[in-house]
């Protein structure tokens, strides 16, 4: 591993698209999602602390804090494959307590999740076209329930539980509203969907069994066991400055002349009636929250609003509108606000509300605003500063100042301060901005627009444009290192500009393809360059031409830059790998182990090199670069990162990236060798004022001065009017006062004297009363008295009697000892008497019980050895069956074997009787046809010998008639019959002829009969032949049957 080491320190930038992407751990502490981290902010003391997301991190796709803000469950995408991590952020720092990534079920993304009321269950909703909602005991990575949410592909946007009901699931989605119960291993559809699906945005439990829901269309929705209970519409209603602007523009509107109606631009009326239109459109509801009083929406872009329960109902009651403050740094302050508020979160007091919006931005209010500003709308404030929203292009930094430039797709420039860690300069722009350089001084920056490349100065308050050159679509420039000049692309060409006159002195041109990077040498004296062709060229400044080149057009090159000693280059780009480049050759080429090198840069000291890749990541090596694979990777962004930079001491690391997030990281070499360079010169403190602000400054300070001298002048006015207001005031309360404290004082007089008359009569009172008493008591001891006479008379007649009884007692009791002591002396001699008869008995039932202990012991022995023979007996005999049962076993699966291969062998026969049938058959079948070609042979030359019979007759009819003629020229009549008998014999011959040319073609006949009759029998003994080999082969097939069935039974029997 490297000795080169970079740690995280402070992130500028969120990730919105991360579904639920804002929570509080505490009161004060916040977790949102940056770049590839997810960052816990303290929002009093500022410090942040980094969640680093899994190795090879493609997208952080969803976020989920458990109730006891113990856990953060985090769903990413990782080469491809979906996984969960469950991070414990109790532990410092914050470890990873579970990771789910074997799934037993189809998912492509996991797109939102919710941790149950006691933080033991998770509840995972996967992307379509799966849609599966996933219940899981995440401790044990155990799948409680699984069940499909839909079936059209529609989308899932957020699940959750019952904030007091571990088995009570919400599902909402696009016409997805669904309450489930979990029982019995299943997840159970509760509710019954009813009137026309909507697209159901956001949802919260505002109790254990209500939940609210909102809708793209702005409708608000009240649930209670899944009946709907009440319905709301928001409306979007302009602010109060929108209002305003409105009653200016038709107050003036006797100024403006009007076009007619049919003009194709809009009239004041047709504005008016299109905002009255847009008026009442219906925002989306993205998010919902609840808290004590009710809950929170968003309604639309820019605004949130509060809705309270009505006492006693089922009803809530729009109470308060909180918006978005309009920028007035935007290009377009009257759009500013216009955000859509993607989550909402409250703190655990419900002191702070604080949402994310679709730009990126975090915005926060204390509640306790909201309750003063009755009537008007709350406004929120940034958090912590407005964050860009879009992919970084540009980044840059300074030497004289901790200043951190950067510009962006949408169209801002901001100046951070990587020291304090805040930004302290912000502008937007009706272009997109390319690429940024900051002047080494920190007082002016040059910045590359979609139209023009311009100059401009760091005020303290504003950034202000100062020259502009016509260069369009400028995508990189830099200053020099002493900041007289700095140089731009445009193209292929870059053109490089003093910044005392602002001329152009020189192009330099030879690039065939865009220029992608540039970098400046330490002593300005050269400028080295690469591009898309492949070319890095080595530019000689003072003669405008180039000294190395180095050519491979298989590459594409992204970054450039070069060595402190500026001996060697460094170059990466798409044919993954880091160059260096030296007097126009190749030293050396090192992979990049399957990522593209997007951004590359070399500390000062010349002993560090980081590169930023594709995926996001940082890579930190040492330099003389090391072996291939001696470097750290560390988790940066969520997307390719664009721009790399070291500061000037090489003690801080700054990144940007396509996902607009920037990070700076605290850098160091584990071998300490002299990386740290120390400041001479502190950090600038000066900043740049222009004399027409600073006079209109003073002008206001005059203005405000007189201003104060007159408040003062009024104020004092007004104090001396309220001393005599208040002088008068206090002498009438005084005389009020004096006449009062007489009245008191004559009624105090008149409450003594009564309270003297009611002391006399207390005292008259109690004399009365304690004579009284005295007389009672005497009364009662004369009573008393006579009382105790009588009963102490009656106690000494009980006495008396008492001793009386006491001695008849004793002398009963004397009597009864003796009898005792007799009865006892009778009863001792005859239980001895019977002790010593038991002691016999004892004797001999202990001499019987010896007896039968020797008994049983010998009885015990003779069964011990009876058993022992029987146990050996057994065992012989079963270790025989044993034995037998293992031959058999042996000699069964020697059969098996046997049978196993007869039946492979009857199966290699059956296959070759088989493979002879189908051959016996095929030629059968040839037989067949050549039989079929010899009929038709035969009838073709059937039809051929009968029309060479005709043809025969005829040619004989012809030759006889022609031979008659020709005997007699005058024709043949009556009297010529004699003569043709004659001439008949001559015929002879060629009626010879015709009947030998039939009895040969009869013949050709009758030998193709006979040929077809001898194809039938041949035909006849294939047909045997194949009747017989089928009867030979049915009874191997029954036998192949039988043995089969043997073989299962010895199968089963084994």
């Amino acid at each position: 591993m490297s000795t080169v080491v970079a740690q995280s320190l402070h992130a500028f930038g969120l990730r919105s698209h991360v579904a639920n992407n804002i929570f509080f751990f505490d009161e004060q502490i916040i977790i949102f999602p940056s770049g590839n981290y997810c960052v816990k902010y303290n929002m009093d003391q500022k410090w942040q602390k980094f969640i680093p997301g899994s190795d090879k991190s493609q997208a952080m796709l969803a976020l989920s804090i458990s109730p006891n803000r113990r856990y953060l469950a985090i769903s990413e995408l990782v080469q491809e494959k979906p996984l969960i991590t469950i991070y414990e952020l109790s532990s410092i720092p914050c470890r990873k307590r579970k990771v789910l990534n074997n799934f037993e079920f189809p998912v492509q993304r996991f797109t939102c999740m919710a941790f149950s009321p006691d933080s033991k269950y998770l509840l995972t909703q996967t992307s379509p076209p799966e849609s599966n909602l996933v219940y899981w005991l995440w401790e044990k990575q155990k799948v409680m329930a699984i069940v499909k949410t839909d079936t059209q592909n529609n989308t899932v946007y957020q699940v959750s539980f019952s904030p007091q009901d571990n088995t009570q699931v919400c599902v909402t989605g696009n016409g997805i509203f669904k309450l489930l119960r979990f029982a019995e291993g299943t997840l159970k559809q509760t509710n019954f969907q009813r009137g026309e699906p909507q697209n159901y945005l956001a949802h919260t439990w505002v109790s254990d069994d209500k939940i609210v829901v909102g809708t793209d269309t702005g409708r608000l929705f009240l649930f209670e066991s899944g009946d709907q209970r009440w319905e709301t519409s928001i409306m979007v209603k302009e602010t109060t400055t929108e209002l305003k602007n409105l009653e200016m523009m038709q107050e003036s509107e006797s100024l403006i002349e009007f076009p007619t109606l049919s003009s194709p631009v809009p009239s004041f009326e047709q504005i008016l009636e299109t905002d009255s239109h847009s008026q009442q459109s219906m925002p989306q509801v993205f998010a919902i929250a609840a808290y004590s009083k009710g809950f929170a929406c968003s309604a639309g872009p820019g605004r949130v609003l509060l809705f309270e329960k009505i006492e006693d109902k089922d009803f809530y009651h729009e109470s308060r509108e909180i918006r978005i403050p309009v920028d007035p740094q935007s290009n377009d302050p009257s759009q500013s606000d216009k955000q859509d508020i993607l989550c909402l979160c409250f703190s655990p007091s419900e002191e702070t509300l604080l949402v994310s919006t679709s730009k990126n931005q975090l915005y926060s209010i204390t509640m306790s605003l909201t309750e003063i500003s009755k009537g008007e709308p709350a406004h929120f404030e940034y958090l912590m500063y407005p964050l860009h929203s879009a992919s970084i292009t540009g980044l840059a930094t300074c030497i004289r100042k901790p200043l951190i430039a950067t510009c962006s797709l949408d169209r801002s420039i901001r100046i951070w301060n990587y020291e304090s860690n805040t930004l302290e300069l912000y502008k937007e722009y009706q272009e997109e901005a390319y690429t940024i350089s900051l002047h080494p001084s920190g007082h002016f920056i040059v910045v590359g627009f979609a139209d023009k490349l311009r100059l401009m100065n760091l005020l303290i308050d504003d950034i202000r444009s100062f020259k502009e050159y016509s260069i369009r679509g400028c995508k990189e420039c830099a200053f020099s290192n002493g900041g007289h000049l700095f140089a731009a692309v445009n193209g292929n060409v870059i053109h490089l500009f003093t910044t005392t006159s602002l001329e152009n002195i020189t192009n330099l041109k030879g690039h065939t393809g865009k220029i992608r990077s540039i970098a400046w040498n330490a002593d300005d004296s050269k400028l080295i360059s690469c591009g898309t062709d492949g070319a890095v060229y080595e530019w000689n400044l003072s003669t405008g031409k180039r000294e190395t080149e180095c050519v491979i057009k298989s590459c594409s090159y992204n970054c450039v830059t070069v060595s402190p000693d500026s001996k060697i280059i460094f170059a990466v780009g798409s044919d993954h790998t880091l160059k260096e480049i030296a007097d126009s050759s190749v030293l050396r080429e090192i992979p990049t182990f399957d990522v593209v090198y997007t951004a590359i840069v070399i500390s000062h000291s010349g002993r560090m090199i980081f590169v930023g890749t594709s995926v996001g990541t940082i890579r930190a090596m040492k330099y003389p670069l090391p072996l291939p694979k001696e470097f750290n990777d560390y988790q940066a962004h969520g997307g390719p990162i664009t721009k790399m930079l070291l500061t000037f001491d090489d003690q801080f690391l700054l990144t940007a990236s396509e996902d607009g997030c920037l990070f700076t990281w605290k850098v160091f070499d584990k071998d300490g060798r002299g990386i740290k360079r120390e400041r001479e010169v502190g950090f600038a403190e000066e900043v740049l004022v222009t004399k027409t602000d600073m006079e209109e400054k003073a002008q206001v300070m005059l203005e405000l001065k007189t201003r104060v001298e007159e408040l003062k002048m009024e104020n004092e006015y007004q104090l001396r009017l309220k001393d005599m207001n208040y002088s008068e005031k206090i002498k009438e309360l005084t005389d009020k006062f004096i006449q009062e404290m007489e009245s008191l004082k004559t009624k105090n007089q008149v409450l003594r004297t009564e309270k003297e008359k009611q002391d006399v009569f207390h005292r008259e009172r109690m004399d009365d009363l304690l004579d009284k008493q005295t007389r009672e008591l005497q009364d009662l001891e004369c009573c008393n008295n006579q009382k105790l006479l009588l009963e102490y008379e009656k106690y000494q007649e009980l006495q008396l009697k008492s001793q009386r009884m006491q001695e008849e007692y004793e002398k009963q009791l004397r009597d009864n000892d003796e009898t005792k002591s007799q009865a006892l002396e009778e009863l001792t001699e005859f239980y001895e008497a019977k002790l010593q008869e038991k002691t016999g008995l004892l004797e001999e039932a202990q001499e019987d019980v010896r007896q039968q202990l020797r008994e049983f012991e010998e009885t015990k022995k003779q069964i011990e050895e009876d058993e022992d023979r029987e146990i050996q007996d057994i065992k012989t005999k079963y270790e025989k069956k044993l034995r037998d049962e293992k031959e058999s076993n042996l000699r069964l699966k020697g059969e098996t074997g046997i049978m196993r291969k007869k039946f492979s062998s009857l199966q290699k026969e059956i296959e070759e009787r088989a493979n002879d049938i189908e051959s016996l058959k095929g030629e059968q079948m040839k037989l067949q046809g050549v039989i079929k070609s010899l009929e038709k042979d035969i009838l073709s030359l059937k039809r051929e010998i009968q029309e060479r019979d005709e043809t025969i007759q005829d040619k004989v009819k012809v030759q006889l008639l022609s031979a008659l003629n020709w005997g007699h020229p005058h024709g043949l009549g009556a009297a010529h019959l004699p003569l043709v008998r004659e001439e008949l014999p001559a015929v002879g011959p060629i009626i010879d002829l015709t009947f030998l040319s039939s009895h040969l073609q009869e013949k050709r006949i009758y030998d193709l009969k006979k040929k077809n009759q001898e194809l039938e029998k041949f035909k006849f003994v294939l047909d045997y032949k194949i009747k017989e080999l089928k009867k030979q082969i049915e009874p191997r097939e029954n036998e192949i049957k039988v043995m089969k069935e043997q073989i299962q039974e010895v199968r089963r029997h084994l």
